[in-house]
């Protein structure tokens, strides 16, 4: 799989994401809704490359932990994949699992 990714970062996607909304809800489980949903609405395209989990922090106004565990879960429900030394790529949607 490796060799049909991309290697395009997608933060230049709008990633806005707001780490004060929803307080019933631990952090890392918004970001990950929240990047879900980008994913499956096309705005993260299949086989790109997330950003850096660091960057992505910075990015979306997190801690590093909170990304990390964010990714985690997206990697769970199968919307994203990552390839060690590579980084993390979204998956195509026919690999997604319900969630």
């Amino acid at each position: 799989m490796a060799e049909q990714l991309t290697d395009e970062v997608t933060m230049d996607v709008d990633v806005r994401f707001d780490p004060d909304g929803e307080p019933q809800r631990y952090i890392y489980e918004r970001l990950a809704a929240h990047l879900a949903g980008l994913i499956r609405s096309g705005k993260l395209k299949p086989k790109s490359l997330l950003p850096a989990e660091q960057r992505l922090a910075d990015g979306c106004g997190v801690s590093l932990g909170t990304a990390r565990h964010a990714t985690r879960l997206l990697r769970e429900q199968g919307l994203i994949v990552t390839v060690r030394s590579k980084g993390s790529f979204v998956c195509d949607a026919s690999a997604w699992k319900d969630s």
